[in-house]
């Protein structure tokens, strides 16, 4: 523990100078290390319960285990013995805040003037506001003028000091007598209530005591039970089963082959006949197809029905009384279609447009006849007119220039032309044979022309002559020219060789763009190839089932070139073109 004597203020040391110098006389100014010993063994024996704790003034025990920076004293404390009171609230620094029931009052005051006093509201003379503040409506003579009908004086609010819990109190301020009006509220609806049901059971009495005694209470209808495995609303008892029902027979006992249809456990559903490639196989619809067949349509009409005749305070049931709900049904039908009738002909009246309604049947609008078809197993007529194709909006079949097919019959190289002579060139006049055989010709010469180009190219490099040469040459033909031709003969040969070159120049161009013209072509060739294979590819993958398709099985990471990009455009398949269905052949 630290020694106290150091929290001795310097006042305290001033005024005892007299007697502290006798005392340095005898003891000596540091303690010595004896006394450093015994007060480090008394603080280790009240850290081990040994001894007892230190004592602050108000009589309350010390931690010993409290570390020495915080139950050590400042010097300007004044505290004569061992004290934590430094540690705690100083009473000069604490604020008084306002008390739970301390609030702003409400309403207005019972004071009341007889005249305008300074300092009060120009216009209704109550003190507390200003006229601009004022929630009066402006009165005609303001009772500064007027000195009548003052009203109340407002309340002077109270300055409250809100600590930070008493801000964010949403209760602050709350008045307990106001909750007795919701208390009060509350009986009167219970009391209400209780009435209520008190007239239903007397009425329900008086009418079961009307009824047959065979008819009893409320286990009178099955639906009414509140049975496993349903649900019931609370408005109206509707059943509805969350369960399979006990008498069919369960899916997956149906075929036992683990490698039969696919049977979902989770959601009780068979994806597929399990009865496919077994002795006993059917048509497998499953068990809703038989379940909601016939007349359970019919019933499941009327039981709506039911339901909203009894909503609507009508008292009928359908298993107790089905005669009468069809009865009622019947009647109800009626009256619906004679309201629809009587709406339907005085809209007519109203507007006329009876002479639409007498057309001729839909199958004579439709060009549908009477006339006798026979056909044959493989769809051929052995009988009869066979019926007219259904044409489009857009023109069919409509030849020009002597084409016997249509535009966009015949395709080759990325052209779309027509079949019957091999034009590409849209509206031109139809060659028949002759427009074949010249295509073919053409095709022919195209390929010779690009063979001889490209064996000429090769004895064209044969035969250029070196660098050196050339510099040899040169020279000769300059010293020649220098001794023979004057300056003039000089520009001119300068400008034939020029353009020369320039002649040579553009047929090499030309050259490579017609090899550049073939290296696509025959690019583009194996990219239609290619994507022809990705599309059969794609389609046998969907044709697949989807437990055994690859996984990420039309996945791909490869950038595509330009002649991929356009073989894909020009083999996608378009909806809206009239010649997909052509294409698609």
């Amino acid at each position: 523990m630290a020694s106290h004597s150091s929290g001795t203020p310097v006042s305290l040391i001033l005024k005892n100078a007299s007697a502290a110098s006798a005392v340095e006389e005898d003891e000596p100014r540091k303690k010595s290390r004896e006394d450093w010993r015994k007060a480090k063994e008394l603080e280790e024996a009240r850290k081990a319960g040994t001894a007892p704790a230190a004592v602050d003034e108000e009589g309350r025990d010390i931690n010993p285990h409290i570390p020495q920076y915080i139950s050590s004293t400042p010097w300007y404390f004044g505290a004569s013995g061992p004290t934590l009171k430094h540690q705690r609230p100083q009473p000069e620094k604490q604020k008084e805040f306002s008390r739970l029931d301390q609030w702003y009052n409400r309403g207005q005051s019972n004071q009341v003037a007889n005249k305008y006093r300074k300092g009060a509201c120009e216009n209704c003379g109550a003190m507390g506001h200003k006229r601009k503040d004022c929630f009066e409506r402006p009165r005609k003579v303001i009772a500064k003028f007027s000195n009548t009908n003052i009203a109340p004086d407002e309340y002077n609010q109270p300055n409250l000091a809100l600590d930070y819990d008493g801000k964010r109190d949403r209760w602050a301020g709350y008045d307990p007598s106001e909750h007795q009006s919701i208390i009060e509220e509350f009986r009167q609806v219970e009391e209400e209530k209780k009435k209520m049901k008190a007239e239903k059971l007397n009425s329900k009495e008086e009418q079961e005591k009307e009824e047959d005694d065979s008819d009893e209470d409320e286990d009178k209808y099955v639906d009414e039970v509140d049975m496993p495995g349903t649900k019931v609303d609370s408005k109206q008892r509707i059943t509805v089963r969350n369960l399979r029902i006990r008498e069919d027979t369960a899916k997956y006992l149906r075929n036992l082959d683990p490698n039969s249809a696919y049977y979902d456990p989770k959601t009780r559903s068979m994806r597929d006949n399990p009865y496919a490639g077994t002795e006993r196989e059917v048509d497998y619809k499953g068990e809703n197809a038989a379940r909601f067949s016939g007349d359970t349509a019919e019933h499941a009409k009327a039981q709506i029905f039911s339901w909203d005749a009894s909503e609507k305070g009508i008292n009928v049931h359908l298993l107790a009384e089905p005669t009468k709900i069809e009865l009622l049904k019947k009647e109800y039908d009626k009256n619906k279609d004679e309201l629809k009738n009587e709406a339907r002909h005085s809209i007519i009246d109203t507007y006329g447009g009876k002479e639409h309604l007498d057309a001729p049947p839909r199958e004579l609008l439709l060009a549908q006849t009477e006339e006798y078809v026979e056909y044959s197993r493989t769809g051929n007529i052995i009988k009869g007119q066979e019926k007219s194709v259904i044409r489009s909006r857009y023109e069919e079949d409509v030849y020009t220039n002597n084409h016997t097919s249509v535009w966009g019959s015949y395709w080759h190289a990325g052209k779309w032309g027509y079949k019957c002579c091999y034009a590409f060139i849209k509206n031109s006049y139809c060659c028949g044979a002759a427009g074949k055989e010249a295509a073919a010709a053409a095709a022919q010469l195209t390929n010779l022309s690009n063979a001889q180009e490209e064996e000429a190219q090769k004895e064209v490099q044969k035969l250029q002559p070196t660098s050196e040469e050339n510099e040899k040459s040169a020279d000769e033909s300059s010293d020649k020219e220098s001794s023979s031709e004057s300056s003039d003969d000089k520009r001119t040969i300068t400008e034939k060789k020029s353009q020369k070159s320039k002649r040579k120049n553009k047929k090499r161009k030309q050259k490579e763009k017609k090899k550049n013209k073939s290296k696509h072509k025959d690019k583009l060739a194996e990219a239609i190839q290619k994507e022809e294979k990705n599309i059969k590819a794609a389609e046998e993958l969907l044709k697949l089932d989807e437990r055994k398709r690859p996984y990420n099985s039309m996945y791909s990471v490869k950038e595509l070139t330009e002649e991929e990009k356009e073989a894909y455009q020009m083999k996608r398949m378009r909806e809206e073109d009239p010649m997909a269905n052509f294409m698609s052949k």
